[in-house]
């Protein structure tokens, strides 16, 4: 197995004392959209319950509650150490500890399902990612599936503009992060890398994964989304943003205006 550098202080330093990770599904609009497309795709493409479902860098255990709840046997692992504790106190049927996704202390083949849903945007070098998506590989059993979730090239820019937060100061970082791929913590956020459609596909190939299957989590339209706001807010505007996202989520010519994308492929058999 490959060496992997240690984990980046940044990201646990944002996540337990920076950042409100909990409810980041719920307290805006694109917050809610982000999760309501994910949940959909995920109920479309893993096996039935009980299924053991193994979810990598899973935070506070946003999507490993309901998982659990549908019938899945879930094992969360995060970086994080406060997002496990989380994890646990608020999903109890969900085991959880910290771990490493580039190298995890678990048996070959014990998922029938493995999901990076954040570890691969907090991975800035190529190798470490594919690391991170062969030890997927390794957990996953044959036949089984792997998802992954992704930050979208495109979305940084997009979204501080809609914010208004795009300046002289920030401007020169942001271009910078476009043609890298690698975020400037100058923007507000962490240590990350944005990825590109094809980057995603080379990615998974390069960790002796199937090509993926593509999708575009919150579609084109999700700029339009107010910035803040309870349900009640969302209405006709919110439901249109929804509907379009379902459409278009395969259409690899705009693909890459989603915030997040979302790729899965089965293990070799």
């Amino acid at each position: 197995m490959p060496e992997h550098r240690p984990a980046e202080p940044d990201v646990v330093r944002y996540y337990t004392d920076v950042f409100v990770e909990a409810d980041r599904l719920s307290r805006s609009p694109h917050g809610r959209l982000e999760a309501l497309r994910t949940r959909d795709l995920l109920a479309g493409l893993l096996p039935a319950a009980p299924a053991t479902v193994l979810d990598v860098g899973g935070g506070p255990g946003a999507h490993a509650g309901w998982l659990a709840d549908a019938g899945h046997r879930v094992h969360l692992v995060d970086l994080v150490p406060a997002h496990a504790a989380a994890a646990r106190q608020a999903c109890p049927a969900v085991t959880a500890t910290v771990g490493d996704a580039r190298r995890l202390p678990l048996a070959d083949r014990c998922a029938d399902a493995t999901l990076l849903l954040g570890p691969l945007y907090h991975l800035t070098d190529r190798a470490d990612r594919i690391a991170a998506l062969g030890e997927a590989l390794r957990l996953t059993r044959p036949g089984g599936l792997v998802v992954t979730a992704t930050i979208s090239r495109h979305a940084p820019l997009l979204d501080l503009i809609r914010q208004g937060r795009v300046d002289d100061r920030t401007r020169p970082a942001l271009l910078a992060a476009y043609a890298s791929g690698v975020n400037d913590p100058v923007s507000g956020f962490t240590t990350a890398y944005f990825h590109r459609p094809a980057e995603v596909v080379d990615e998974f190939r390069a960790a002796g994964l199937p090509r993926p299957e593509l999708y575009g989590i919150e579609g084109p339209l999700w700029p339009l989304l107010p910035l803040a706001g309870g349900p009640e807010t969302d209405g006709a505007l919110f439901a249109e943003v929804l509907r379009c996202a379902a459409l278009f989520e395969r259409d690899p010519e705009v693909l890459g205006t989603s915030a997040h994308l979302l790729a899965t492929a089965r293990t070799p058999a």
